[in-house]
């Protein structure tokens, strides 16, 4: 059985009422809505992390591993009530109209004394952004391949050294002032390639550059302190013990990374650099 039909399996089981069991988990009386956990996305929501804007669907990184966690806390997937936020306005003070926001965002100390995160559920890869023309040059997703492009980065930030480390290109990188010039000189032909965590190179590929493609990803143990996305929750939630206990076991039985592997390598098409 494909892990995608084990996905859809599961949801089904669910849906029987298998996994329905809110009531007596511990997330008992600390959901908005008895026996139901409200989850929220963005308006709209894209991909890869939600599929044809439909989380409900369970398809996309974000859509499976919300309806993941939920079985594992008790709830079944008709249980599970989806609404829309923004990115701004969930990341304020104050009382929520979610349980839990799966919308990309990173743990940071600054929005961490606004809201509550879960533990990470990802941590983001470095990727390798292009243009087509590199790759019909012959750009191969191989750290041989990737040592004689011309790399651009962002003289303000740890580009430059995370590049040295990953893959100590044969040419000295052309520094930029912010990460909009990097993407500039790329677009005009001025360098080869940089380096962005996934989720925005998947964006910049897609949405700034012309001929944008991402050429492979690192795995994030191969980054310094990688960006860590966490399940957004009102600060002093009660839910967050209940939320960080059913991450851990997701992430210690391995279907997290299977979840990974399925939206964010295959669906993608990104290839992994070793």
């Amino acid at each position: 059985m494909t892990l995608r039909a084990t996905s859809a399996f599961c949801l089904a089981l669910c849906g029987l009422g298998v996994a329905a069991q809110a009531q007596d988990s511990c997330a008992s009386g600390k959901t908005l809505t008895e026996d139901t956990l409200t989850i929220a996305t963005g308006n709209p929501a894209y991909y890869p992390w939600v599929m044809n804007d439909a989380p409900e669907s369970g398809e996309g990184f974000e859509a499976a591993v919300a309806y993941a966690l939920a079985a594992e806390m008790g709830f079944s997937a008709e249980q599970v009530r989806w609404v829309r936020t923004s990115f701004d306005q969930s990341i304020q003070p104050g009382a929520k109209d979610f349980d839990i926001n799966l919308q990309q965002f990173s743990i940071t100390e600054e929005r961490e004394k606004m809201v509550d995160f879960s533990i990470p559920y990802y941590s983001s890869a470095m990727a390798v952004l292009t243009t087509q023309r590199v790759i019909d040059e012959g750009a191969t997703a191989t750290i041989d391949s990737l040592k004689g492009l011309l790399w651009g980065a962002d003289a303000n930030t740890t580009a430059v050294p995370m590049l040295t480390g990953l893959i100590d290109p044969a040419r000295a990188p052309l520094l930029y002032g912010d990460n909009t010039d990097v993407t500039a000189a790329m677009q005009a032909g001025q360098i080869d390639a940089a380096l962005f965590d996934l989720p925005t190179a998947l964006y910049l590929s897609a949405v700034v550059l012309n001929d944008g493609a991402i050429l492979g990803q690192f795995p994030a143990d191969r980054s310094d302190n990688p960006d860590q996305f966490g399940m957004l929750m009102e600060e002093g939630s009660a839910l967050k013990e209940c939320v960080d206990a059913a991450l851990t076991r997701l992430t210690e039985s391995g279907q997290l990374a299977e979840i990974e592997a399925e939206w964010l390598s295959q669906t993608t098409g990104v290839p992994v650099i070793e």
